[in-house]
């Protein structure tokens, strides 16, 4: 029984002490270290794919991307590469500014005339020129429309939406991202305003109110919440509730008071009812004739009876 028991544990040492030993050992350990190693790879890319996928089924739930939160801190900028080249064929239609301006800001066509929503931007030579993107923010809208010369509508935070019309060779489509100053369009020319000839017309909206773009070009994007915000507290002034007081002022009350309390009316009234001026001439009347209320005169009986004592005396003598 012991020689048995030590066979095994002979060979293993005759095993050992061979040069081969320890290398073969060593390749075997680094052949299984890799193996485990790929398969935990795999493992590992499998289920990032996995995880991907299912971002992506999720994705397509929304129609539209996430705007970048940092947007509204940039500074609103002019859509054209070189602003300092470019002119303004026609201002936005001002609704506090003078008679001259606003008529030099409408636009006429088909015998109407239409205020202009935005500014109407053309460069020096005339010549065509890159759109850019005044913010950035996801591309809501793209559509081709002969009169306006096609548009490209990009909404940004806060219900502020960037609107590029007269375009052509439109390079972005509805879902894109954009960055601030990436070139979406190139200038071209609209049938509602012919005489800008090539130019952009863009706008700048919130909650669909078109806003000045000079008043906020070099501002960062908050300041239209601003403007808007402040625009709002001068409609709800206190000013407008103080006329409706003004309007129901004691003054009318008081006026009307004196209407109904006059005392000129009541004593007319009065004095038609407990008039006893007709009463007081009829007596008057009938005293100054003699008559009383028979109509005979006082005395006339006592003359007659004069009358017929004088006649029997007469007889008598």
């Amino acid at each position: 029984m012991r020689e048995e028991e030590k066979k095994p544990t002979s060979t293993i040492r005759r095993i050992l002490k061979q040069r081969w030993a320890l290398s073969a050992i060593y390749i075997a350990s680094a052949a299984i270290i890799l193996a485990a190693a790929f398969l935990l790879q795999n493992s590992f890319n499998d289920s990032a794919k996995d995880g991907k996928e299912e971002s992506a089924e999720t994705g397509k739930n929304y129609g539209e991307p996430s705007v970048e939160v940092n947007s509204n801190l940039e500074t609103i900028k002019m859509p054209v590469a070189d602003a300092d080249k470019s002119v303004i064929k026609k201002q936005f239609y001002d609704v506090n500014a003078d008679e001259k301006a606003q008529e030099e800001a409408l636009v006429f066509y088909n015998n109407r005339y239409e205020q202009n929503k935005g500014i109407d931007i053309a460069m020096e030579d005339g010549k065509s020129f890159d759109v850019k993107a005044s913010l950035s923010g996801n591309v809501t809208k793209v559509q081709d429309d002969a009169l306006l010369g096609n548009l490209v509508e990009v909404e940004h935070e806060d219900g502020v939406v960037t609107r590029y019309q007269s375009v052509k060779d439109i390079k972005v489509a509805v879902g894109d991202k954009v960055k601030q100053g990436q070139a979406i369009a190139t200038a071209g020319k609209s049938q509602i305003n012919e005489e800008a000839g090539v130019h952009v017309h863009f706008e700048i909206r919130k909650d669909n109110i078109a806003l000045n773009p000079l008043d906020f070009v070099d501002k960062q994007a908050s300041a239209i919440q601003s403007a808007t915000e402040a625009e709002a507290d001068k409609e709800e002034t206190p000013a407008v509730e103080g006329s409706e007081t003004d309007k129901e002022t004691p003054a009318v009350e008081g006026s009307e008071a004196d209407k109904k309390e006059t005392p000129a009316v009541e004593g007319s009234e009065a004095d038609k009812e407990e008039t006893p001026a007709v009463d007081e001439t009829d007596e008057s009347t009938d005293l100054e004739s003699g008559t009383d209320e028979e109509g005979s005169v006082p005395g006339e009986d006592t003359t007659e009876e004069s009358d017929s004592l004088k006649d029997s005396l007469n007889q008598s003598n």
